[in-house]
């Protein structure tokens, strides 16, 4: 079954008369990103693509964990006991990813750089690498015990981060959502308010397209989902395997999904989505969380952080938090079904 999800505020401002959709499209953080916009159908799109473009080369010389040059790459480097600042979008990006990880319990860590170097989603000795070996239990143990022991210090009077030695930054669980942020914004200061932008499947919309639809987009669903005739899962409170479609007006959205990056391991499937409380990749039954939010950073973000804390728990903070929240659970049996369970947030969008 279809159902529509709809925002609780809509734009009565219509699209450009005349306008038309121009399509852009690059590489960014080992991924792609594309802009769908609506301008004057004389206009050029050369100095746009140019500066969409700098913007996301901006987030990753300060935030990539994969460029040993990047401002984090120095900072995972840098000795114990020492202040590194920090660019004002750096330090936004930390401040909101820290608050998350209290807010969380612990669910989500952006200095659990070197747990997730350590099951082979980082950089070097990875997963998909040939030779690659899982951690053992005393080894995960040993690098979790080292991070607890890790006193992290954001000074926000001055916008600096502290390094106590050996922390491992990794922020690409907000990275992706951040830099849909970046490029909208970026629309906006040219006077651009009617476009979708996409960054590794992370999207954020506004305005709407030039004969005043929304910009329509479905809800990420995990890999082989049945589209019908799926068995009911009693643990799970709605009906199995709906297809969502959400108006993308004045919104973001971003799906944690277990199916995005993994590797199997005695019969088990590892998903890079580390819980840094345990060390390990989160070991429940979820398949996806997706969430819901105007802005694509706190989307991203949460998502990893709910995915971690999974089903319940994870239901019951987004609840408490207020966040529109769609969690795809697969059957118990095995079978190769899944049933979903929606936050009551995200039930208020429904149309």
């Amino acid at each position: 079954m279809r159902r529509v999800l709809l925002p609780h505020h809509i734009s009565q401002d219509p699209a450009p008369a005349g306008g038309v959709i121009v399509a852009l499209e690059g590489l960014t953080m080992g991924t792609s990103w594309s802009v769908r916009l609506v301008a004057p159908a004389a206009s050029s799109s050369s100095d746009l693509q140019q500066g969409l473009q700098r913007q996301l080369d901006l987030v990753v010389a300060q935030m990539s964990h994969w460029d040993a040059q990047s401002d984090l790459g120095r900072y995972n480097r840098a000795p114990a006991g020492s202040w590194h600042a920090l660019a004002p979008d750096f330090y936004m990006v930390l401040d909101f990813a820290l608050d998350v990880m209290r807010e969380s319990g612990g669910a989500y860590d952006p200095c659990a750089g070197a747990l997730v170097n350590l099951w082979g989603f980082g950089p070097e000795n990875r997963c998909d690498e040939a030779g690659f070996v899982a951690p053992t239990q005393a080894q995960t143990g040993a690098v979790r015990d080292r991070r607890a022991a890790q006193r992290i210090e954001l000074d926000r009077a001055a916008r600096r981060f502290y390094q106590p030695g050996g922390v491992q930054l990794d922020l690409s669980a907000i990275a992706k959502g951040y830099g849909v942020d970046k490029l909208a914004r970026y629309l906006e200061s040219q006077g651009i308010h009617h476009y979708l932008v996409e960054v590794g499947g992370e999207l954020r919309g506004a305005g709407v397209k030039p004969d005043g639809q929304p910009w329509w987009v479905a809800l990420e669903q995990p890999p082989a989902l049945p589209s019908d005739g799926a068995r009911r899962d009693e643990r799970c409170g709605e009906d199995p395997c709906d297809e969502f479609v959400l108006a993308l007006h004045g919104l973001a959205v971003a799906t944690s999904g277990d199916y995005r990056r993994y590797f199997e391991h005695d019969g088990r499937r590892l998903a890079h989505t580390i819980d840094p409380r345990s060390g390990a990749p989160a070991p429940h039954d979820l398949a996806s969380v997706t969430v819901v939010h105007a802005h694509c950073m706190a989307a991203d973000a949460w998502s990893t952080a709910l995915t971690v804390l999974g089903p319940q728990a994870g239901l019951a903070l987004a609840e408490q938090r207020g966040l529109a929240a769609r969690f795809v659970q697969r059957a118990a049996n095995g079978d190769g079904g899944y049933c979903e369970t929606l936050s009551s947030h995200l039930r208020a969008m429904l149309e």
